[in-house]
């Protein structure tokens, strides 16, 4: 008997706004994504294995970076 188990990353997006990109200095959409990990058996997730985090992703650079918790509750 085996068992088929790991972690699983999933990103979400969760809105858009136009601001000036951190990396490039580009005013550009930014979206803003949040990216829970869950812990899988069967590749059937189950339960989250860490907090989710918030991200921020240019539309022209693609960039990649933490969001500030004060825009993601606004």
């Amino acid at each position: 008997m085996f068992f088929l188990f790991g972690l699983r990353s999933k990103d979400h997006v969760i809105g858009t706004r136009v601001m000036t990109c951190e990396i490039c200095r580009w005013e550009a959409p930014q979206q803003i994504v949040r990216r829970s990990t869950k812990f899988t058996l069967f590749f059937v997730p189950l339960f989250p294995v860490k907090p989710a985090s918030h991200y921020m992703v240019c539309g022209h650079c693609l960039g990649f970076r933490r969001a500030d918790p004060r825009l993601i509750a606004a």
